[in-house]
């Protein structure tokens, strides 16, 4: 098991810019502890036969995530992963301004304003049956990635 320094940033994506997706991407969120993101991150490899194409930590959340097909694995403590034990998914998006637009003005609730995350931008918002979606961008990092 690897212990992951979630206080240094990196981000490594295989596509670090979002911006011309056609649909959005959809993620189930699975939460893990620390030091068990590696380990957890193969077995989504094996189950779905595909590799991660995303890394990255968020040291201002104390976290560590890594996109492997479907799927989100957050890893931190249980005080660093509870803020976000609340939202059903997440929803890379081609244009988070643009979403959130069309979010209120189809009545949802926004529960944070667009800011900005390791790997672009994002905000959270409630519908209308009370679903909490994280509705995230990427943009390439100043380095690069």
């Amino acid at each position: 098991m690897t212990r992951h320094d979630i206080t240094t940033p990196v981000v490594r994506r295989r596509s670090n810019d979002s911006s011309t997706r056609t649909a959005p991407r959809a993620f189930v969120r699975v939460f893990t502890g620390p030091g068990t993101l590696e380990e957890l991150t193969r077995f989504y490899e094996e189950v779905q036969g595909v590799e991660r194409d995303m890394w990255f930590t968020y040291p201002a959340k104390r976290l560590a995530l890594a996109a492997v097909g479907g799927f989100l694995l957050v890893e931190g403590s249980d005080d660093a992963v509870a803020p976000f034990l609340d939202v059903d998914g997440t929803l890379l998006v081609d244009d988070a301004a643009a979403h959130l637009a069309r979010l209120t003005a189809l009545g949802a609730e926004i529960l944070d304003p667009l800011h900005k995350v390791p790997t672009g931008s994002g905000f959270h918002a409630r519908h209308p049956d009370g679903t909490v979606i994280e509705y995230v961008e990427h943009r390439p990092t100043p380095e690069g990635f």
